[in-house]
């Protein structure tokens, strides 16, 4: 009990360190994007969904659970202008250390760019780029709670401007399978910069205090979600003041306090389990479709998001769709395979004494 408390006392002592640090814009905002298609379904943000996706865990290392042991996903997205995503990660369960690890990467191509001078002449062409290097590791605590953290490695590189920065996460989730409820808070993206794009400017990480809880009905096949994110920081809508006074559109107030402010920070889903094979998702991120919304138009689908996934006993198939201003929308497609079912890797590790 005492390890649990020193845990979750540091959990937030560091939670409130980095969260000084907040003013002004952050670098390696690719780290938002979702990893894979359910959560991408499930609004971009979800600690909770009870589900043996391990891509789920890259969000949240307290998801990272036993039952994911050589558990391997790949996770695909073609964006506009021809920008590439892929998304790959591997599960690991050592029985000695009775601990779960994972390791995995987000990469980003945005294909070939021109580099011109001042007058628009060409110099050179380059490929700018991101990506994330990720390794964790989860333990349990008595039967009902997990907690997990995440080190992270990240690097851009957009021509002459590259920068990298060393990152962590730190969750705790906490499981009551008799009434099919978890919960947990996490605090992404905690570190700092190695390389500056610019010597001279230093810049912040994406910091981000989120919590949620997840809830399956008893006599229903539904899971219902609901995720806070940014809890450090109460007023999180983005403002354009000067485009809104040159468009005569109103400024939101950054004094006043609203439930509209307040519900920016959630997201909520609906998960229909058909069967035993077949998951449908929905999901609405509010602060999504408010950043998002065009006065002057219609806003469709804006900040919804749907997905689903069906679920064969060695591999899982995932699809999502998320909208975006005036419904446009992007599509993820991600397969997730229980290698040792393929490659008789149960007992990997166990010759080997781990």
């Amino acid at each position: 009990m005492r390890r649990s408390v020193s845990f979750i006392a540091m959990f937030f002592f560091v939670t409130g360190l980095f969260a000084q640090t907040l003013g002004g814009r952050a670098a390696y905002n690719f780290l938002k994007f979702p990893a894979s298609p359910q959560a991408a379904a499930l609004g971009g943000i979800n600690l909770t969904n009870e589900s043996k996706d391990i891509s789920l865990a890259f969000a949240n290392p307290a998801q990272l659970d036993s039952v994911m042991h050589t558990q391997m996903a790949a996770n695909f997205n073609a964006l506009y202008a021809g920008v590439k995503n892929v998304h790959w990660m591997l599960g690991f369960r050592n029985k000695k250390l009775q601990t779960n690890f994972a390791a995995g990467i987000m990469y980003f191509d945005y294909g070939t760019t021109q580099q011109t001078d001042a007058a628009g002449n060409i110099e050179a062409l380059y490929r700018p780029r991101d990506f994330v290097l990720q390794i964790q590791a989860s333990r349990e605590y008595l039967n009902r709670w997990k907690y997990g953290v995440s080190v992270k490695y990240l690097a851009s590189n957009y021509g002459i401007y590259r920068s990298s920065a060393i990152a962590a996460d730190v969750g705790v989730l906490y499981r009551d399978t008799a009434n099919l409820l978890q919960a947990s808070i996490v605090a992404v993206n905690m570190g700092g910069q190695l390389k500056r794009y610019n010597p001279a400017e230093p810049e912040e990480l994406p910091f981000d205090l989120q919590a949620g809880i997840s809830k399956r009905l008893a006599k229903a096949p539904i899971r219902f979600s609901a995720t806070a994110h940014h809890l450090h920081r109460f007023d999180i809508l983005y403002n354009d003041t000067m485009f809104n006074n040159s468009n005569g559109f109103e400024n939101a107030s950054t004094k006043k306090i609203t439930f509209d402010k307040l519900f920016q920070h959630f997201i909520f889903s609906t998960q229909i389990l058909v069967g035993e094979r077949v998951e449908l998702t929905a999901a609405y991120n509010i602060l999504r479709a408010k950043e998002l919304k065009v006065s002057t138009g219609g806003n469709g689908l804006t900040g919804f998001s749907l997905g689903v996934g069906v679920l064969f006993s060695k591999l899982q198939l995932r699809y999502s769709r998320s909208y975006f201003q005036n419904s446009t929308a992007y599509n993820q497609l991600g397969l997730t395979m229980q290698l040792n079912q393929y490659f008789g890797l149960g007992n990997w590790g166990e010759k080997a004494g781990w």
